[in-house]
């Protein structure tokens, strides 16, 4: 089978020949293996079998603040400490000034230059598109974290406002970004912590639900697949998202999520994506107990399809070489 065969099969939950995988880096864990195999293109050689295409414009320098970013809603990022994504570090919009406040271009030809070249490379592999901080987390970076949450209790015409205006900039990225040959969509919106949800059940299926479900909706009406990324403790609301048309979940942390029972109970109307242990296993477990959980989760999560292997995030800069190597040959050598 093809990596774009083996996801499809595993989306249809049938069983490939070999379960598919990705793996992705921090910057800091990617300098590492590139000193550890002495190969700085050792990344064209995982094998993977998605091909992600951002739909972001990149980020431009902030003059005369080093360190700090600006992204196209014009929310700045000081990377000084984490140097991928960075710490929102200034607010963009308040309930005065929402109305002022002009969304950058869903249509940008920027935010699409690299999509063609992409498409045309994929070889054979299955390709999303991705569109990260879809809604919860937009609103956050745009109007900060304190000021969202209260408003989802005490000012309730600002966060709906809020909420539609994003919602509707994300309908019209993905409705271009649908007109170019992918196999699908990969939204991103963190809603947990690792103990539950930030904003509890009752407020994510007033504000977010009827929302996802017209974003996600227009994806499956062209007919293509939903891939989410939610990190933290969300598992109750697995019965939303499947009604919502989410096939797949990403990133099934093992830390917080039960992956044998979440497979059990829910492997026959979603995929899961991610469950090696990003927290403990890569950074503080042997090779042989990194061995033990890949063959672990490619036999249990795995069988019958429904899986994509994966760390549970991009590997962060405190795991092993050794150990990320070892990941590396289990997957490649299955």
């Amino acid at each position: 089978m093809t990596p774009r065969e083996r996801v499809i099969a595993s989306l249809e939950h049938r069983q490939p020949d070999a379960t598919p995988y990705h793996v992705t880096f921090t910057a800091p864990a990617r300098r590492k293996m590139i000193e550890y195999y002495a190969d700085p293109e050792f990344e064209s050689r995982l094998e993977n079998c998605l091909v992600l295409i951002d739909t972001a414009p990149p980020q431009r320098d902030v003059p005369g603040r080093p360190g700090v970013e600006e992204d196209e809603f014009g929310v700045q990022w000081d990377k000084s400490i984490d140097t991928d994504i960075g710490s929102v570090c200034n607010t963009r919009i308040t309930p005065e000034t929402f109305r002022a406040y002009t969304f950058p271009d869903p249509e940008d030809p920027a935010r699409f230059v690299g999509f063609t070249s992409a498409i045309r490379q994929r070889g054979e592999k299955f390709v999303l598109a991705s569109l990260g901080f879809s809604l919860f987390e937009r609103a956050w970076t745009l109007a900060g974290m304190e000021n969202v949450l209260i408003a989802m209790m005490d000012d309730k015409r600002f966060i709906n406002d809020l909420l539609d205006a994003i919602l509707e900039h994300a309908l019209a990225v993905t409705r271009k970004a649908l007109s170019f040959d992918i196999d699908g969509m990969r939204f991103g919106d963190d809603w947990g912590h690792q103990r539950g949800l930030i904003m509890g059940p009752a407020l994510w299926r007033e504000f977010i639900k009827p929302r996802i479900r017209k974003l996600y909706g227009l994806v499956k009406s062209e007919g293509r697949k939903v891939f989410i990324h939610s990190c933290g403790k969300v598992d109750e609301l697995f019965p939303d998202l499947i009604e919502c048309g989410v096939d797949v979940f990403n990133p099934f942390q093992p830390e917080v999520l039960d992956v044998e029972g979440i497979k059990e109970r829910h492997g026959a109307q979603m995929t899961f994506f991610g469950g090696i242990s990003t927290q403990k296993t890569l950074p503080y477990g042997s090779v042989t107990q990194v061995k033990d959980e890949v063959t672990r989760l490619i036999r249990r999560i795995g069988k019958g399809g429904g899986y994509i292997a994966a760390p549970a995030h991009d590997i962060p800069k405190d795991a092993r070489p050794e150990n990320i190597a070892a990941m590396l040959e289990l997957l490649k050598g299955q």
